[in-house]
Order: C-alpha cells, then structure tokens, then sequence
C-alpha cells in the first residue's frame, strides 16, 4: 500500500497552507459548499499507474488535485445557480460535471440559516391591547366591556356569564386576560371576585377605574308612568336607589346578573312595563330608549377593576405601582396591627385592606376549664399597599410581615391607573 505522505520534493507545504486559508474564506452571498474527498478503492489500481509519482513511490500533488478540483468545483455551482435564477427557477442546483449534486456535494445556503433571537423576540406582550383577547363578565354593552376596552384598546372582547368562567378562560388559553370589578364606590367591594382572587392563580397585572354612568332604559315609546318594576345588577339598583324614589318611580325592583344583561331580556321579551338601569351603549345595542341620564345617587361613582393574566409582570420603579397581597395568621386577628406596623414604620401608604372568611377554617375554638370555650371567626386579609415589589421597602415589609403570618400570597404587582379623573355626568 502506497504512503499518502507528501514528500519534500512533491508539495509545498507552505503553498498547501495558503491554499487551504483561502478556500475556506466563504463569500457570504455565495452557498457553502462540502466537498468530501474519498478514497475510490475500485479505482486506485487505475489511478496508480497514471498518477504522477516520484521515485520513492509517493502519490505526488494529490491533495493539491483535490483542492484545484474543489474551487473549479465552487465555480461551476455559482456559475449554474446565477443562471437558473436568470431563467426564473428555483435556483436549485442539480449536477455538476456530470454528478448529481445531492451525492457529492452537500449545499447550505447561508441565507436560510435561523437568525438568532433578538431583545424584541423576548418582549412581552403589546401593552395596548392590540390582539389579546380579554374575557369579562356579562354581555356586549355591560361596564365590564367598557372597562376591558380602556384597559386594553382594539382587544378582542370576550363575553361570560359569570366571574369564574372569566377566571377559567385565561387558565385555559381560551383569553390572554380577565378584566374583572373588584370595588365601586358606591357599592363598596365585590366579594366574589376576592374569593376568587384566593381560588385561582391567576396574577393582577394592572388596575383601570371606570366612571359608572346609569341610564333608565325602556322600550321606544313606553313612559314613566307605565312601569311596574326596574331591573339591573344589585350593585346598580343601590347606587341609583334615591335617585328613582325622587322619579317617582315606586316599582318593584329586581335583581339579574348584569346591567347590559337586564336591557338584553328587556328587549329580547317586548316587556313594555319594564325598565332596565344599564349604559348609553346598551340603549343603543338593544334598540331601547333612555328615560333618565345620570340616575345614580352620586356622580361621584367609580368602578375599579384589575386586569388578570397567568404570569406577573416585572415590577418597576419608573412609575407608580401598587401591590396586592392576602394573608392570614393561626391565632386570629391580633397579628393584624403587626403587619400595618411593618407598613407604617417604612412610610408605605395603604389603599386598602378587606377581611373575608377564612373558608378552610371559619371558626377558632379556644378551651378555658374557667369560662368555658370561645368561637372566634377566622378571617383572611386583603391589603393594598402604594410601592412596587422592586422597592427595597416593600420587600421589607413583607419579610416582617412573613414572620407574623401563617399564609402570605402575593396576588400582584402592577402600574396604579393614573389618568385624569372625569366623574360621571349628572342628569
């Protein structure tokens, strides 16, 4: 078996180190192309009587063949591709010298290559709303609507009929967010959906106040003095309770799911001795008058709500942030002027704080053989404190107030709504 070893007198090395360098400078507009170099057995008897060798009996210049071959090789390819592309073809290159290329040559065009990630790939979702899809509870025309439009302008509104269907569809990918009320200030807070705050691991990621503007809402032609009875969400029938007693307007009044819903089955039943207290969009969504503007007892009325998605946001210290946390203590409510200590010793303003049963255990029996035994009621705390997490402050506070508690949870993080206030307009 012949040696593949070059002699000093067949090649020159440093011309074979030149040549390899410059072969594999690659222009960047041109494919890359493998070129393997095999050893043909069937052909090597051949090849050895042909062969230039030298009078040790060493293959003379083959790698130096093989690299020649190479760049003719590279030419021809270039050469057949800027044709095919000027007769309109895929530009795919199918032989070259006679062989197919997919046998000898292995082609990457370098444009096809992943590009690599980018900050913008690794950005969150658009701020603005623009193609998320937001789930609320009630129908087309209801405040929650209205409130998932301010928060997240040109979403896709999607309706449920309740407040944990809401919760359920951002679990289950069906929505991207939940715009959901948690306190009106009229009505005061809605427990349901701080119950469900607890339930559900979902995170508030944003907060949005909506100013409440009621309307009486009835049938095209139906007066004052035809009603029988006024129909509307609880919340809506207590802010505008004085306000229909001075219309003169002593009907029976009854509770639905929603405001928008209760012009809905006005409309849907022809009850012309019905009237709904619902928005201005829902009069125009279901083809209904408006009696009275601005019946709520308070102009002053201001629903807020939170935005809910399945990952926190990363909190900031740019702007304005408030965060939410619940938390709850074994030995009852004494540990409550502990954590607001925590808050006030580092100057964290409080926005608010709500009590709720405490559902796993409700009541606390304490045995004295003296008196006898005392029930107390277990409670858990919601609290709202003006700081982000990212505050130095804030993540004090809540390491003292971990010390205190049995249960801590924080449900959020996120920017407090700042925009201007605008009250609702009076009749």
């Amino acid at each position: 078996m012949q040696s593949l070893t070059p002699s000093s007198s067949g090649i020159n090395l440093k011309s074979l180190i030149r040549t390899k360098i410059q072969s594999n400078r690659v222009n960047p507009s041109r494919p890359v192309i493998r070129c393997v170099y095999r050893f043909d057995a069937a052909n090597a008897a051949v090849n050895t009587g042909t062969a230039n060798t030298n009078s040790a009996g060493h293959v003379g210049g083959s790698r130096a063949d093989w690299q020649s071959s190479c760049a003719i090789l590279a030419s021809k390819v270039v050469s057949q591709q800027q044709n095919a592309e000027k007769s309109g073809g895929a530009g795919n290159i199918t032989a070259v010298n006679g062989h197919k290329a997919t046998m000898d040559l292995d082609l990457v065009p370098i444009d096809n290559q992943p590009k690599p990630l980018t900050i913008t790939d690794l950005s969150p979702a658009p701020m603005h709303g623009a193609q998320l899809r937001v789930a609320y509870q009630g129908v087309p025309g209801a405040y929650s609507e209205a409130a998932a439009g301010k928060a997240y302008p040109k979403c896709e509104a999607i309706p449920c009929d309740q407040f944990e269907v809401a919760f359920q569809a951002v679990e289950l990918w069906i929505a991207d967010r939940a715009v959901l009320p948690v306190e009106n200030s009229l009505g005061g807070s809605i427990h349901r959906n701080y119950d469900l705050l607890l339930r559900h691991r979902l995170h508030i990621v944003g907060e949005v106040q909506l100013p409440v503007h009621h309307c009486l809402l009835a049938l095209p032609g139906v007066r004052k003095e035809y009603l029988n009875r006024v129909i509307s969400h609880p919340q809506a029938l207590a802010q505008c309770e004085l306000t229909l007693t001075k219309l003169g307007l002593n009907v029976t009044r009854e509770a639905v799911d929603d405001t928008a819903g209760a012009a809905e089955y006005i409309a849907a039943n022809n009850l012309r001795d019905t009237a709904a207290i619902a928005s201005a969009r829902a009069a125009d969504l279901y083809g209904l008058q408006i009696l009275a503007e601005g019946i709520q007892d308070d102009s002053s009325n201001v629903t807020r709500f939170v935005m809910l998605a399945r990952e926190p946001i990363i909190p900031r210290t740019d702007r304005p942030f408030k965060t939410s946390i619940v938390f709850a203590h074994d030995k009852g409510t004494s540990v409550l002027f502990k954590v607001l200590s925590a808050f006030a010793f580092r100057n964290i303003s409080l926005t608010k704080i709500e009590s709720r049963p405490h559902r796993n255990r409700p009541i606390r029996l304490v045995d004295d053989a003296n008196v006898g035994t005392a029930k107390h009621f277990e409670y858990m705390f919601y609290v709202d404190f003006e700081a982000s997490m990212a505050d130095v402050r804030a993540q004090n506070a809540l390491a003292e107030v971990q010390e205190f508690t049995s249960f801590l949870r924080v449900l959020g993080s996120y920017p407090m709504d700042m925009t201007p206030w605008c009250p609702s307009r009076e009749d």
